[in-house]
């Protein structure tokens, strides 16, 4: 059984993409127009969207807003297409470590490579594909929250680091569809949500899902998740993933290694949940995954004071990568992947 999560962070209305401004979530819960591809370039680039479901979705719509501009400009169908390949191939820069945004960019290469129709019915072949990514993400991460469900003890607390609710997909959620789902069979569910500096989206995003759907969260900062371990007040930890490796290693938000860490040697299972398109098997290990280095003001600042000395050297990785020895399992849509992850991994996509 499903909870039906309220929040809809994405999605295609009337040629435009309505994207709600994840940048200013508590303050205010409002959407803005997407209404061109360099916009949407921006939007992925500067987090009014995020989570990698989320920004793959927001990708493949940002084909369909390239297509839409560029549709004056050409009469030629292959000089169309040349151009449009090149604009994908710029949108898969905005973001360089969640690899749902290459893969969204990629199926709406495959529809402009196959594409046999005039320059108007394969703008509408890329809208339909993306609005596709969006259902499918939905159901996928459904999918997601049933499975990952069944390993949830009842009247669990699950520590949870950074946001992949329904602000991070298309609308339900992967580490956060797993505490839908088992809230819908167990209401004694509760969550603890970390802050995860530096950009709290643990504070200002995963809360606000929660409380808005009723759902018990108790707020804590980054560094205490060990303490609520050691007093035996979280049986579990469940977190998205941006990347995944071939051998399991997983690419999420920076400080989710450090978690994986202490609920190892808590004996606390440390859960990954995230759709299929999340793993890239083409590579071998996290140490392949590239690193987003960002602003170091994120660091130096917040909510636009300075919280330190002037001149203070800055390094502000958005990522870590957790080694796969830490993972107890990856929730996806085809089901819970346990070690040894190189086989898992395999025999999932062997279908």
């Amino acid at each position: 059984m499903a909870f039906e999560s309220k929040i809809r962070p994405i999605y295609w209305e009337n040629g435009i993409s309505k994207m709600l401004d994840q940048t200013i979530i508590p303050y205010e819960y409002k959407y803005v127009d997407i209404t061109s591809g360099q916009q949407m370039f921006d939007a992925i680039r500067n987090m009014i969207v995020r989570g990698a479901p989320a920004i793959g979705i927001a990708g493949a719509q940002g084909i369909v807003l390239y297509a839409q501009e560029g549709v004056n400009n050409f009469s030629n169908i292959d000089k169309f297409k040349n151009w449009l390949m090149e604009k994908t191939d710029y949108m898969a820069t905005s973001r360089p470590t969640a690899v749902n945004l290459m893969w969204a960019c990629e199926e709406q290469k495959k529809i402009i490579k196959n594409s046999t129709s005039n320059i108007e019915g394969l703008i509408k072949e890329l809208t339909e594909k993306a609005i596709e990514i969006e259902k499918d993400d939905i159901e996928r991460c459904k999918k997601i929250g049933d499975y990952g469900a069944e390993v949830v003890p009842k009247g669990a607390t699950i520590l949870t680091h950074c946001n992949a609710g329904a602000l991070a997909t298309g609308g339900y959620g992967t580490a956060l569809g797993v505490v839908r789902s088992a809230y819908a069979k167990d209401n004694t569910i509760k969550v603890f949500a970390d802050e995860t500096r530096p950009r709290q989206q643990g504070a200002r995003l995963t809360t606000f899902e929660l409380v808005m759907d009723k759902i018990p969260v108790t707020l804590i900062t980054d560094g205490m998740c060990s303490y609520f371990m050691n007093k035996g007040m979280i049986d579990m930890v469940v977190v998205g993933a941006d990347r995944i490796a071939a051998n399991g290693d997983t690419a999420n938000k920076i400080g989710t290694y450090t978690v994986a860490i202490a609920a190892k040697y808590h004996n606390i299972p440390f859960y990954i949940a995230a759709p299929l398109s999340t793993i890239d098997i083409s590579i071998k290990s996290g140490k392949e995954i590239p690193i987003e280095e960002r602003s170091h003001e994120e660091v130096t600042h917040i909510n636009g004071k300075r919280i330190c000395a002037e001149g203070v050297n800055i390094i502000n990785p958005g990522f870590d990568v957790t080694p796969h020895e830490l993972i107890a399992g990856i929730i996806t849509e085809k089901g819970i992947l346990r070690p040894d992850y190189n086989k898992s991994i395999v025999d999932v996509f062997k279908g």
